[in-house]
């Protein structure tokens, strides 16, 4: 988790070493920190994979751009920052929504500041480049990204089965629907 300098996304003012600091010791004894307060608990991130209609043109449409990163690692761009940071980072995951249905996660591991070309200063999530499917949960469509809870994630499928012939989306979602699946 890297440490930020105190931006208008930071809330209360710290320097970035008294946040280096704080998180780090945070960090050891496995715990979040918000401003101070420790955080035990964690929260996801719920997204619509827009330009993509499948898991795999996901991971291919990442795979392409991982050269534009210094680390290799995937990233998600949104403009606003999570005010829940600290239990984002907690072992949160960014689950992704492809024609309604959530098929997807893919751990968040670090939120970096982005500037954008326009000079608007952005959230970059830092993603683990193993994408995990899942049981096939609808959503209703939204804009920009939702905080999902840990019981609401669907449940990550066995990596046997991500092999296995895909279900047509609509079926998929059918199936979810009556929850037989």
């Amino acid at each position: 988790m890297l440490a930020r300098e105190p931006t208008k996304y930071a809330g209360k003012a710290k320097t970035s070493t008294q946040l280096a600091l704080c998180r780090c010791e945070m960090l050891h004894y496995g715990l979040g920190l918000i401003w101070g307060r420790i955080v035990t608990n964690s929260v996801n991130m719920l997204k619509l994979c827009v330009g993509t209609e499948t898991v795999e043109d996901l991971v291919a449409w990442q795979s392409l751009r991982r050269q534009k990163w210094p680390d290799g690692l995937p990233r998600h761009i949104t403009r606003m920052w999570p005010k829940r940071e600290a239990e984002v980072l907690n072992g949160g995951s960014l689950y992704w929504v492809f024609k309604g249905v959530i098929l997807a996660r893919q751990r968040i591991t670090a939120m970096q500041e982005q500037r954008g070309e326009d000079g608007i200063l952005r959230c970059a999530l830092v993603l683990d480049p193993e994408l995990h499917r899942t049981e096939p949960a609808p959503r209703r469509p939204f804009q920009g990204w939702r905080y999902l809870s840990v019981d609401d994630a669907p449940r990550d499928l066995p990596k046997n089965r991500a092999a296995e012939d895909k279900l047509p989306p609509e079926l998929a979602r059918a199936l979810a629907d009556i929850g037989l699946r």
